[in-house]
């Protein structure tokens, strides 16, 4: 199972969530977010990947940050068309976020088949992510797409045994942001610990 953090931007804490053994941290470099990213840390992961997460932003300012900070994937959550990710694709690995409340809202991962290399679902919620809000996992068997995803929203420090039970064909890992944090961007390591433990 892969396990992404994401929200992060104190070298420390970087360096702490580190040495948890995640595959992926997020960095959030949306103006709007409270995780927003203004300055560059005096410390990036060398040990998971990096995942710059976007909204609405234009190719050239994604592809300047990427090149800074040397990122490895690419998350988007606003309306970015399939024709945005091809041209960022020749580069950079994608995933493409989706607020999900009903069956209905997988129809607009179909265009998306083919192109995003992870879908995200995550809560529909005030903001595009970081709500900290559980939307119903069962509504996830009505995804019957090829793209494999990671299951985002809400997840907390007692949802490890649910995690555990989850079950789909195209889920290969989870989100971990705004519940496992003491304030937005710092997050807990001893919630963290015990939780990825506890997996």
């Amino acid at each position: 199972m892969i396990i992404k953090v994401c929200g992060m931007r104190n070298a420390d804490n970087i360096r702490e969530v580190e040495q948890l053994s995640i595959n992926m941290m997020g960095f959030i470099f949306w103006p709007k977010s409270s995780r927003f990213v203004s300055e560059r840390p005096a410390y990036l992961p060398t040990n998971c990947k990096r995942v710059g997460v976007f909204v609405n932003e234009t190719i050239e300012q994604v592809g300047r940050i990427a090149d800074e900070y040397g990122l490895d994937y690419i998350q988007l959550h606003g309306h970015e068309s399939p024709a945005y990710i091809q041209e960022l694709k020749k580069s950079l690995s994608i995933i493409k976020a989706f607020n999900i409340a009903e069956p209905a809202d997988f129809e607009q991962t179909k265009a998306y088949e083919g192109v995003a290399d992870l879908f995200l679902f995550d809560t529909k919620g005030k903001s595009v992510g970081g709500n900290g809000e559980k939307f119903n996992w069962d509504v996830l068997k009505a995804y019957t797409g090829e793209t494999p995803f990671l299951l985002s929203g809400g997840i907390g420090p007692d949802d490890a045994s649910l995690i555990k039970s989850f079950y789909h064909p195209k889920c290969i890992g989870i989100d971990l942001n705004s519940r496992f944090e003491i304030t937005p961007g710092l997050k807990d390591i001893s919630k963290l610990k015990t939780f990825i433990n506890s997996l």
